[in-house]
């Protein structure tokens, strides 16, 4: 039940040490004493155990202590040919241009537009030239609308 109080038994201590252990290391456990009955109509105190501490392993949030974080290291990667978002305005105007004298469909040719920009911002320019390729292949694109675009993928690119 919730509100009880539980009583615990008393330890009994050895009286005479197990046969081939010396009498001093039996003694060396001291045994444990019997709990007292807590006053009627106040709880019992609350004790907390703490678990042993292991010499591996971080045990607490001690203030100064460092964490043991793993140690990442950094994979290199070589630097690709990406599209300059600083210079992103100029370039949507460029390729705006070329895209309005193309025969690609005006709604076709916004989505084309922003998937562009996307993969020569985030993967590389030569995924872009890749993905417009498509288009060409496609038929929605002339190949000197192709070379322009390409053209300006270049012009407006830098590596990082």
């Amino acid at each position: 039940m919730p509100g009880d109080i539980k009583k615990s038994k008393p330890v009994q201590k050895p009286t005479s040490a197990p046969a081939g252990k010396p009498a001093a290391k039996a003694a060396a456990k001291p045994a444990a004493k019997p709990m007292s009955k807590p006053a009627v109509g106040k709880p019992a105190p609350k004790t907390q155990s703490k678990p042993a501490p292991q010499s591996n392993q971080y045990s607490g949030d001690k203030q100064g202590a460092k964490k043991n974080k793993p140690v990442r290291t950094k994979e290199s990667t070589k630097k690709q040919s990406m599209l300059n978002t600083h210079k992103l305005a100029p370039f949507k105007y460029d390729m705006n241009e070329i895209l309005s004298a193309s025969r690609m469909d005006p709604a076709k040719a916004s989505s084309f537009l922003a998937s562009v920009i996307a993969k020569a911002s985030r993967i590389s320019t030569k995924e872009a030239k890749e993905f417009a390729k498509t288009f060409l292949d496609a038929g929605d694109l002339t190949k000197e609308e192709y070379d322009k675009i390409c053209k300006l993928l270049d012009r407006y690119s830098k590596f990082r």
